[in-house]
């Protein structure tokens, strides 16, 4: 039986490629109508002092100059840093982001001490002493977010570099900088916003909305009118009925959930519940029928909320306290957890149970983890249970079939496997959000991140992991003998999560809800992110004939892949930004590099 998840991506493809040509026929009329004052001045930008010193306000008109400057005056040997420490681009990028704060607090940014003034802290500054120990310092993810909105140094200190390494070649250096710049971007116009909303309210599959819509919470400092614009969008488009009909037809979902919440009577029997993003209020009305003695059901969403609301009463679980005859439990609040003091007067930590199902696509689309986490910081009594309390997101390689590959090659007889390539090439810049079957895995699953929900801090929703692929265990392949005696091809990353309600809260029936290929499938689906090319793998006890060939190719497979995948919020509020960058092993230790990808998922 053919597959339908070529026909989805196909569907994909053609709404990315239809929002981006009116993007572009919108941003050309703005080109032409300012040519000529784009002529006037082209000759002058040229000509500015682009490059702001790192410690004063001096500016030079090459990356050049300034390295110099930094190393003569401020004693910033940033070239020699590099070298010596073995940073790669990611982790340069990090170390001037990490340099800027400090010096913006007047702070050294090698010995910590904390000067009066800028003034002071350039006569203080010094020659940094052993540097392996305060490398930790800048190597954390949020030094991945511009300190300075178009700071040129970022995006053109690699072109001043002497050599190269794995990570580094001159492509590398291009296509980082210039996927770097991208991302830094916000367009929050009126008239994107305007677009996004209503292809965002027709969408009636939960899917759709997410690919089309562009919404909202950045690491950057936007407007707070535009994240109104973008919240109010994101919450009306959970309006439609569709998109509920589509969670609460979820089995894995719903299964989990009320098992956790009516099979753990313990646990909920005269509980203070907090239900976050209720929705239609399913989940407060098994908090409910479970025994809680209060629900407080928060939804953003005006229309929702209305409904939840109307939803309790018509159960008889309505609570008002004006009303004698609702006797009910369950209280709705319309608005957002940042802003629910508005509404609502709660004790802090007076909070039994904080109950949400707030997983996104790859887990941490939608950026709700977040408000989840600020909700339990403030109203969650000490040692009151979370639900869910673990989360972990797993990856594995995919082969040819999870690509659109084969659908396009065989079109009722006829060759379409061009459409098939432009697709797969597609990919390798965006996300695709759709079912891999667990057939077309072609490595052992490995864990990329785990949470603790009950103890995790806010700052590490994002976060980089390193992981290893290799290739599946032959008695876990249905076709082990064949994957043992044969290369095979691996074509992208997949990714999926868990989220487990663990026996530290559900002592009594423990659950887990999967989205993994290898379980029922879910509205979640599965993220896919394509290789530029495929990568060749083979058993490391295969021989290998081609010991010349680049690692990676059928003349010589790699025996491993190992990735370094960041997960981080991007400047689109509710957002997320995913860099992967891709080694591939020998069986010999030769290693082959691909320059980095960049994957926004929006």
């Amino acid at each position: 039986m053919a597959k339908s998840y070529p026909m989805e991506i196909n569907k994909m493809h053609k709404t990315l490629i239809e929002l981006e040509s009116e993007e572009e026929e919108e941003e050309e009329e703005e080109e032409n109508g300012d040519w000529e004052d784009w002529r006037d001045d082209d000759g002058e930008e040229e000509s500015e002092s682009n490059f702001r010193c790192l410690f004063c306000d001096s500016k030079y008109s090459a990356c050049t100059e300034l390295l110099d400057h930094c190393s003569l005056i401020h004693k910033f040997d940033f070239r020699g840093i590099r070298k010596q420490l073995s940073l790669d681009f990611y982790s340069s990028f990090k170390l001037i982001n990490y340099v800027r704060c400090q010096v913006a607090q007047n702070r050294c940014w090698s010995c910590g001490l904390t000067c009066k003034s800028n003034r002071d802290l350039q006569c203080h500054l010094h020659d940094a002493v052993n540097l392996e120990d305060i490398k930790p310092l800048w190597d954390d993810d949020k030094y991945l977010k511009p300190f300075i909105q178009d700071d040129s140094l970022l995006y053109s200190f690699a072109e001043d570099e002497e050599g190269e390494d794995d990570f580094t070649s001159s492509v590398y250096k291009e296509e980082v900088i210039r996927d770097l710049a991208n991302i830094e971007k916000i367009c929050l116009e009126d008239d994107n916003t305007g677009q996004n909303s209503e292809a965002s309210s027709n969408s009636f599959e939960r899917n759709e909305m997410k690919e089309v819509a562009s919404v909202s919470k950045g690491p950057l400092n936007l407007v707070a009118k535009d994240i109104k614009k973008v919240n109010d969008n994101y919450f009306g488009a959970y309006s439609s009925f569709g998109i509920h009909r589509e969670m609460i037809s979820d089995k894995v979902r719903m299964d989990a959930y009320s098992q956790a919440i009516l099979k753990n009577p313990a646990l909920l029997t005269g509980a203070v519940v907090m239900d976050l993003g209720c929705g239609t209020g399913i989940l407060s009305l098994f908090a409910a029928q479970a025994g809680a003695s209060r629900v407080i059901a928060v939804e953003a969403s005006e229309k929702m909320a209305a409904v939840a609301t109307q939803i309790a009463k018509d159960n008889g679980l309505w609570h008002n306290e004006s009303n004698d005859q609702c006797t009910g439990v369950i209280e709705v609040v319309q608005g957002m957890v940042e802003e629910l003091d508005k509404y609502i007067q709660i004790e802090p930590h007076s909070i039994d149970v904080l109950l949400s199902e707030w997983m996104g696509y790859c887990l941490l689309y939608e950026s709700m983890l977040s408000s989840v986490l600020l909700a339990r910081d403030k109203w969650l009594k000490p040692g009151g249970a979370i639900l869910p309390d673990t989360a972990t997101i797993y990856a594995a390689g995919f082969g040819r079939g999870g690509t659109s590959l084969p659908f396009w090659e065989d079109v009722y007889g006829f060759n379409m496997s061009c459409i098939g390539k432009e697709l797969v090439q597609d990919a390798a810049q965006i996300p695709v959000v759709d079912v891999v079957d667990d057939c077309d895995l072609v490595t052992d699953a490995t864990v990329l991140q785990t949470f603790d929900l009950a103890t995790m801090k806010p700052g590490e929703v994002d976060f980089t992991a390193s992981i290893e692929l290799k290739p599946k265990s032959c008695s876990l392949a249905s076709n082990s003998i064949e994957m043992a005696s044969k290369t095979i091809c691996c074509y992208g990353v997949v990714l999926w999560f868990d989220t487990g309600f663990t026996t530290r809260f559900c002592k009594e029936t423990p659950a887990v809800l999967s989205t993994s290929p290898c379980t029922p499938k879910t509205h979640w689906s599965q993220t896919i992110l394509t290789f530029r090319e495929p990568i060749a793998m083979a058993p490391e006890n295969l021989p290998a004939d081609g010991r010349s060939a680049a690692v990676g190719t059928h003349a010589f497979p790699a025996a491993t892949i190992q990735l370094r995948i960041s997960i981080v919020r991007a400047a689109q509020h509710r957002s997320i930004d995913i860099s992967m960058e891709t080694v591939s092993v020998g069986p010999d230790g030769r290693k082959r590099s691909w320059p980095v990808q960049m994957f926004n998922l929006s």
